[in-house]
């Protein structure tokens, strides 16, 4: 084996033999490479070419490290040879990982912690993807084709809407929109059904109104009407995006019927605003092969540095998620009394249509678990209802536009920003920021009323946030009184 250099000069190149003897006294020295069969280099531009790894026991550091390599040292050409004749899954077997294109080290660390709090640790698995709408898509995009029929409720994610509007009709796919939510929902559902359907999606809670989805009944009725998976290998996949309550509140999959939960990790799991991805996980090893095919041809894993810190966004997200719905049932209720505020939507209130005080058939019962293992669990960990809110201000047309918009930019403590389930408290608009561009008409077919205000409550302090949202309120009435008088 020759190692050579070529200077930056006129000077002829030099080169250097490593003999068996040279070899062998190298080896006594500090390993510069895992692989045992490399030499250690002693010309200056192979040293700075080559791969330096620190000592064996590294790997002991209580966080997992971040792997960022693009390419992995291959036994020989027969382990080569398996690594890309496999079929693609979620995640690695013993033979380890060939191209990051395919599949990383941190990143199958961080999905195998979503798969755990999902519930699917033991089948199937998880992938992760660069943002929650990398994840919708590729789930989508890896079981449609042209001729398909596919239905989703009315209160669909934005960037959902579009996806299926901006590309998946072109392609050949057919969509139908049904209201899905509360008891209603899964008739509503199976009344769309078509022999070719192929997708059956469920957004629970619904942006931004927390309207509550029957994942049982959904998931019996396309039993009913096609049959179990293992009858009918045809049968439509029933796809869950639980963003709002993370698998804090609700596993999808624990539904009988429900094969494939959907997280946008940029909101609760990160927690942070720092990093976009998104997570798919399901229990069926055909529809993570066809996901992780989709993931290696057209989108792409999560990076190593925000896989990393993904995971340790999910560290603290019992002790977050507590937080943000202790808080947010304390502004829901101020609120839901505020002379400004026409209606509230929070499914902790018992104005919520889908919450019946914890009876029988309670959809809201049934969708927040607030982290519990057991039902013996209740009487240790409280009940909550997660962090989102939504609320309508009084008044029609550009009179409730306007007055929305000055209480959201009136707002000290929460902040006017899009996205949601940080730390810190989010507000917007819809009507004027995210859905401006949509005619009214169609926006409030949609449930997007002009007045209508939606709020990430933050772990912020209860009363902090309680007096800012009151005091922006407040400001608002004041504000036309003080104008009306001034009239009169």
């Amino acid at each position: 084996m020759v190692f050579a250099t070529t200077l930056r000069s006129s000077a002829p190149a030099l080169s250097k033999r490593i003999t068996k003897t040279s070899l062998k006294s190298l080896s006594s020295t500090r390993q510069f490479s895992s692989d045992s069969k490399h030499a250690k280099p002693t010309n200056f531009a192979t040293k700075c070419a080559s791969l330096y790894h620190p000592s064996a026991k590294a790997n002991r550091g209580l966080a997992p490290p971040v792997y960022f390599g693009s390419t992995y040292l291959l036994d020989d050409a027969d382990h080569g040879a398996r690594l890309h004749d496999k079929k693609e899954a979620a995640f690695t077997d013993e033979d380890g990982f060939v191209y990051s294109r395919w599949g990383s080290p941190t990143n199958e660390a961080c999905a195998k912690q979503i798969a755990a709090l999902e519930g699917v640790e033991e089948s199937g698995g998880t992938l992760l993807f660069g943002s929650g709408m990398s994840g919708i898509t590729s789930a989508l995009m890896s079981v449609l084709k042209a001729g398909d029929h596919a239905v989703f409720p009315y209160t669909v994610y934005g960037g959902t809407h579009e996806f299926l509007k901006e590309f998946a009709i072109h392609w050949g796919v057919e969509i139908d929109f049904i209201d899905g939510a509360g008891a209603g929902g899964p008739e509503a559902y199976k009344s769309a059904f078509r022999e070719n359907t192929k997708v059956v999606y469920c957004e629970t809670p619904a942006n931004p109104t927390c309207r509550i989805t029957d994942l049982k009944g959904v998931g019996k009725v396309v039993d009913e009407f096609y049959g179990k998976r293992e009858v009918n290998a045809n049968r439509p996949w029933v796809m869950v995006d639980g963003t709002f309550a993370t698998p804090y509140h609700c596993r999808p999959l624990d539904f009988e019927g429900v094969d494939v939960s959907i997280q946008s990790c940029t909101k609760y799991l990160g927690g942070h605003s720092d990093i976009l991805a998104g997570s798919v996980s399901s229990e069926s090893p055909q529809f993570c092969h066809g996901l992780a095919k989709v993931q290696k041809l057209i989108t792409a894993p999560l990076n190593p540095m925000d896989s990393y810190l993904l995971m340790r966004g999910i560290r603290t997200l019992d002790v977050r998620m507590q937080r943000h719905g202790e808080n947010g049932i304390q502004v829901a209720r101020m609120l839901e009394e505020h002379p400004l505020v026409e209606s509230t939507f929070y499914p902790g209130l018992a104005s919520h249509p889908d919450n019946k005080g914890g009876a029988e058939g309670c959809l809201v019962k049934d969708s927040f678990r607030s982290g519990r293992d057991s039902p013996e669990d209740a009487e240790i960990m409280p009940q909550t209802f997660g962090g989102m809110i939504a609320f309508i201000v009084k008044g029609e047309g550009d009179v409730a536009l306007e007055r929305a918009k000055k209480v959201c930019e009136g707002l000290r403590v929460v902040n006017l920003a899009v996205s949601l389930g940080s730390v810190e408290s989010l507000v917007e608009h819809p009507a004027s920021m995210t859905h401006a561009m949509i005619p009214r008409e169609d926006r409030i077919a949609g449930g997007l009323d002009d007045g209508l205000i939606r709020i990430s409550v933050g772990i912020e302090r209860a009363s902090d946030l309680v007096e800012d949202l009151k005091s922006s309120l407040d400001r608002v009435m004041e504000e036309e009184r003080e104008r009306e008088d001034s009239v009169a």
